[in-house]
């Protein structure tokens, strides 16, 4: 060790304790070598711009995990966290000299300079940046090999994994050391630095001479404020260079031209989860549950530890008791001392845990490292702490509506009829135009009412970005996507986007974005000619004014201009049918089905209604009509518009038939004909077509059979296609009918005798089968609670006789 070491270490100057971040065992010898030291000021490797927020991680709100965010003013998006959770040693550093009022001091490069150069280095030390340009010149230069210290160090002690060296060495220490004994653990960390220090020189990371210089620099202003009785909590990979001998003109000369921007520096919420390496934090840990709770614990940490696992278990219906718990400890000490280690780690919890409470299987695992290894724990900042005033805004709104953020991921059910639920679905539609994906709407797993929605939230800390980004259109959520919502109503490219963007508006309650978004709409929509673009467009419209409506939200203007976008696709749509490849005719099918949902959903306008008329649905019927009768038109389009009319009821009695026989007759082409089936009876509710209506399975059989043996391989695969969308049973049940043969019959009227049988059905009713399932017809209907008493057979009656079907409950309906 070299004497300069030796000196900031034991006295004589400043006291480097060198640690790594967000580990227990370094952050307890923190704490104890600052009681053993009782220094005039502690330095903390962090942006310097942070110093005036200190003295909130005092006050009660302030719960870590926290970070501090730092953003370009001009450009928020450009930003970058320090984060900290209770068991980090630059924390505990923190909150001592709070509790004793020793006066902190952040030391490293000023964030002002790291956000303007975009750099992100310290991603691998003791930052997070989340700028995307940042990340392209890290990867860009990512050739330069970096050294890992503590990898090194491992190999050195014969350990074939860094962590578990780390682990062993630092983090499982049960106490942090006292008396003279509290320093010791640094000054042979700080040598084993030096030593790296001085094969490997910077190690790769070319950015850390000058946060170095930097550090020196107000190292020296410190010890001419306070003196020499100072502690500086850093990363230990630093300590070396900071003990060096070095002239103030050389560290000056390394920091001089560097770029800045002016900076913005807060406290945030931050998790567990962003801790962890896995979410891509360079300095991330493998399982800040575990940390948390090394360092939290008062004694007995593994039983402490496999008492919690028990309890999530037993919260999950697994059979855990008590016996479990001892046994599983047992397991893990005994596993520990095998293996040579001062404490059971993770890796021993876990095989005790397989064994023991898992039942010699992995299925525990993935639940115990998401809820306890890694946790859900979501910090909390005071409610003075600095923030963008849309920051603010959101908090006070998210407090009225009682939302508080969670790291948790919940699904939240909205009743729009209540004030309170209609309040949260705005503020939460509004943030997700701001680009703040607070919540995700979802799909209800109960009712699918119009007044009825699902959220699932869960708080990241990116988000915190976000709200600062979004900051430049206005300091509330409402005026803020008021003025977002007209910008992206103006820049929009397509019709479709500015139909998407009057829906969103619509479901965030922005009234005075609306007309801007409907000026853009019915300028587009002017301007479009594509049929395809108007039928992709209006679906989006029609909903919206479906909302509208079911929110009490005037939508007279929104309802004309779908009106008048449907009657333009009315007109373009039969010519843009012809001449239409496979592939095109497939993309229209789409079109012709989204726009016939929209018609129904729009109804005739208030204009029709009152006039008692049903044009609207009358053209779309015309349209339909057009397109099942050209015959240039492709035969999946013929199919397909043939039966929407039939399911509308436009077609008469043997229309449809008419249409298949036609579409299906030897002139058509088989590949032609297969695709008039795929367009008539595709999607799921096709073969229930076929199984109630035996004068189409008729048709289809007789076609299919007809095929001639050249044309069957191509007509194959689109009929496989088709009825690959069935269940099993309807197939089974369509199979059943063509075994028992072809109905020749036409269908007759209720209550006539048919001339020959249809497959699947007897000639007549079966009065007896019948009258066998009366008793629980009549239960559940409920007639005899209604006054209807069982009727007495007639004795005068012939038993063959038929009545009409409603007379067999006995009861006149």
């Amino acid at each position: 060790m070299s004497e300069r070491s030796e000196r900031t270490t034991n006295g004589g100057g400043p006291v480097l304790l060198g640690v790594r971040h967000h580990g227990p065992g370094s952050a307890r010898a923190v704490r104890a070598a600052l009681e053993q030291c009782r220094p005039a000021a502690v330095l903390i490797e962090g942006p310097p711009e942070a110093d005036e927020l200190v003295p909130l991680a005092a006050q009660e709100g302030m719960r870590p995990p926290v970070a501090l965010l730092a953003h370009a003013q001009d450009d928020p998006g450009r930003a970058a966290f320090w984060p900290l959770a209770e068991f980090s040693p630059e924390w505990v550093a923190m909150r001592w000299a709070l509790a004793h009022g020793v006066p902190v001091r952040f030391i490293d490069l000023p964030a002002a300079c790291s956000l303007a150069a975009g750099d992100d280095e310290e991603t691998a030390d003791d930052q997070e940046t989340t700028d995307e340009a940042a990340a392209g010149q890290e990867a860009r230069s990512g050739a330069a090999v970096r050294v890992d210290p503590i990898g090194v160090l491992a190999e050195a002690a014969g350990y074939d994994d860094p962590e578990r060296w780390w682990e062993d060495v630092i983090e499982h220490r049960t106490s942090g050391g006292a008396g003279a004994d509290a320093l010791a653990p640094f000054a042979a960390l700080a040598e084993a630095m030096g030593a790296l220090r001085e094969t490997y020189g910077d190690g790769g990371h070319d950015r850390d001479p000058v946060r170095e210089a930097h550090m020196r620099l107000r190292l020296r202003a410190a010890r001419r404020e306070f003196g020499d009785d100072l502690a500086v909590v850093c990363g230990a990979w630093h300590v070396p260079t900071l003990a060096r001998r070095t002239t103030l003109t050389a560290d000056r000369q390394l920091l001089k031209g560097l770029p800045k921007v002016r900076a913005a520096v807060t406290w945030v919420p931050w998790t567990h989860r962003r801790l962890s390496r896995r979410s891509g934090y360079g300095a991330g840990i493998a399982s800040p549950g575990w940390y948390g709770h090394l360092f939290s614990a008062p004694d007995r940490p593994v039983e402490r530890w496999l008492t919690k696992v028990a309890g999530l278990l037993r919260d999950e219906d697994y059979a855990v008791s008590s016996a479990h718990v001892i046994e599983a400890v047992r397991l893990a000490e005994g596993l520990a001392t095998v293996r040579g280690r001062p404490l059971a780690g993770l890796t021993e919890l876990d095989d005790a845990v397989r064994a023991v409470m898992g039942d010699g299987t992995d299925a525990p695992s993935s639940l115990i490292h998401d809820r306890l290894v890694v946790g859900e724990v979501l910090g909390e900042v005071p409610e003075d702490a600095p923030a963008v005033p849309l920051q603010q805004d959101i908090d006070r709104s998210r407090r009225t509506l009682r939302l508080k953020p969670e790291a948790r991921e919940r699904e939240l059910e909205l009743d729009l009829r209540k004030e309170t639920d209609a309040g949260r679905s705005r503020l939460l539609h509004r943030l997700r135009l701001l680009g703040i994906p607070w919540g995700e709407p979802t799909r209800s797993r109960g009712s699918t009412g119009t007044f009825r929605e699902t959220w699932r939230l869960r708080w990241e800390p990116e988000l915190s970005v976000r709200v600062a980004e979004a900051g430049i259109w206005g300091t509330t959520v409402l005026s803020a996507a008021t003025a977002k919502a007209a910008s992206e109503a103006a820049g929009a490219a397509g019709l479709a986007e500015v139909t998407a963007l009057a829906e969103r508006c619509l479901l965030a309650e922005l009234p005075d974005a609306l007309p801007v978004v409907m000026q853009a709409l019915s300028d587009r929509a002017a301007l479009d000619a594509d049929v395809g673009h108007l039928a992709q467009a209006l679906p989006a419209l029609v909903r919206s004014v479906r909302y509208g409506d079911v929110r009490g939200t005037d939508a007279a203007a929104l309802r004309e201009v779908a009106t008048g976008l449907a009657e333009r696709v009315f007109v373009g749509l039969p010519p843009a049918c012809l001449g239409l490849d496979a592939d095109g005719a497939a993309e229209m099918r789409g079109h012709l089905d989204a726009t016939h949902q929209a018609v129904g959903l729009l109804g005739q306008p208030e204009s029709e209604r009152k006039a008692g008329g049903k044009q609207l649905r009358a053209r779309w019927a015309g349209v339909l009509r057009a397109v099942s009768e050209r015959d240039a038109v492709p035969g999946l389009l013929r199919g397909r518009a043939t039966r929407l009319l039939l399911d509308d009821g436009e077609l008469g009695e043997g229309g449809a038939e008419r249409l298949m026989g036609l579409a299906l007759s030897p002139a058509t082409p088989p590949t032609e004909a297969a695709g008039w089936i795929e367009g008539f009876v595709g999607g799921g509710d096709g073969g229930m077509l076929l199984v109630h209506d035996a004068r189409l399975l008729a048709l289809v059989d007789g076609w299919l059979t007809g095929v001639p043996d050249a044309a069957f391989t191509d007509v194959l695969p689109l009929l496989r296609r088709t009825f690959a969308e069935y269940e099993s049973g309807v197939r089974r049940t369509l199979g059943e009918l063509i075994r028992r043969g072809p109905a020749t019959a036409p269908r007759h009227p209720a209550g006539d005798a048919p001339d020959a049988a249809v497959p699947g059905f007897g000639p007549g009713l079966d009065r007896d089968r019948a009258a066998a399932v009366l008793p629980t017809l009549r239960m559940l209907l409920g007639i005899g609670q209604h006054g209807f008493d069982d009727e007495q057979p007639d004795p005068s009656r012939p038993a063959d006789d038929s009545r009409p079907a409603d007379d067999l409950t006995g009861a006149r309906t």
